[in-house]
Order: structure tokens, then C-alpha cells, then sequence
């Protein structure tokens, strides 16, 4: 008898819940921020979905760093992807207002400064990754500038907003910067002539 009464209700409070599918989406096609349908595949899409999976590498590679202030830059990364996404989730500009600023790509410039003055300057091209928190960061900084690279073929076809160009541009750059900053050691590439 009891397990009854709890499985109804689980089955109540699931019913109250909201479903994860939906079925909209089953012949290809998705809904932007702005209620326009596209396919799935549809180059906006792939870029949202880029900014998506470069929020989800971070939040991995966080689990790797003990520094608590990288884990705090990290945490506001992410949230402001959300809102580069949200921006790149529309083509109706007056649905979804522009939220990433100068202020934003300010800050990750101050980033850029403080970690460089960190680490070694180097001419050479370096093998990433000699410890987890190194490696899964490099992973994000990848991920990072092929977010970029759909962005601009968005560019090609749509209006994007140039503040996040910039903003995802700086990324790469603070992404790979606190890598750098990361690695347990340096392995340089040796080009033989």
C-alpha cells in the first residue's frame, strides 16, 4: 500500500512538472527565441548550439582547477553565454535585446593582462594539456573558436551583432591565456628544417 501511494505520487508530481520533450522537433526543425522555426542544422542553430556546448567543456574543466578566483571567472563566462546565446537564439533583434556590452569584453581583456603577466613569454608553439585542468581548458578554448568560426559564416547570412564577435574573440584568448597559466609544465614543438 505504501509503495503505491508513492509511486502516485511521483506520478502527480511529474504530471505538475513540465515535459523535456515536446515532439516539435521530430521532422528536423526547432523553434528560435523568437518563435521562427528553422532546421536543426540551420547555421544560427549550429551556433547557439556551439556557445551551448563551449558553456557545458567549461563547467567540465572547472571540476579540474582549485583556484577559486579561475573558478569564479569561469562561472561568469558561463553565464554570460547564456547570453550570447540568447542573442544568436533570435533573428529578430527587438525579441531578445543586446546584452553583451564593452563592459564584457573590458573585463575579459583585464584577464588576458593579469594572466599574461603570469606566465613566461614564449615564441613556440606549446603541446597543450600536461595536467587535467590544462587539458580540459584547451578542449573549451577549441570549442571556443569554432563557436567563432559559425558565428562569422552566421555573419555572412544575417545581421551579428560585431560585440560578439569580439566578446568570443577575447574569449579564445582568456581561455587558451589561463591554460597557459595551468599547465603543470611546458612541452615545446621542435620544427625540424
Amino acid at each position: 500500500m505504501y509503495h503505491v501511494e508513492i509511486i502516485k505520487s511521483d506520478l502527480e508530481r511529474r504530471e505538475k512538472s513540465m515535459k523535456v520533450y515536446t515532439k516539435t522537433g521530430d521532422h528536423g526543425e526547432t523553434s528560435l527565441y523568437d518563435g521562427k522555426r528553422v532546421k536543426k542544422d540551420d547555421i544560427r542553430v549550429e551556433s547557439y548550439g556551439t556557445i551551448d556546448e563551449l558553456s557545458t567543456v567549461l563547467g567540465f574543466a572547472r571540476n579540474y582547477i582549485e583556484d577559486e578566483k579561475i573558478i569564479e571567472i569561469i562561472y561568469r563566462v558561463q553565464r554570460e553565454l547564456f547570453d550570447v546565446a540568447g542573442q544568436l537564439a533570435t533573428s529578430n533583434d527587438s525579441k531578445f535585446p543586446q546584452k553583451i556590452q564593452d563592459h564584457h569584453i573590458s573585463f575579459l581583456e583585464s584577464i588576458i593582462d593579469d594572466y599574461s603577466a603570469k606566465i613566461e613569454n614564449i615564441n613556440a608553439f606549446i603541446i597543450p594539456g600536461t595536467g587535467k585542468a590544462s587539458a580540459s581548458l584547451h578542449m573549451a578554448r577549441t570549442v571556443c573558436r569554432r563557436a567563432e568560426r559559425r558565428i562569422l559564416t552566421l555573419s555572412t547570412q544575417a545581421a551579428v551583432d560585431p560585440l560578439l564577435i569580439k566578446y568570443i574573440n577575447r574569449l579564445s584568448d582568456v581561455i587558451y591565456i589561463i591554460a597557459r597559466y595551468l599547465e603543470k609544465e611546458l612541452k615545446y614543438v621542435e620544427f625540424k628544417k
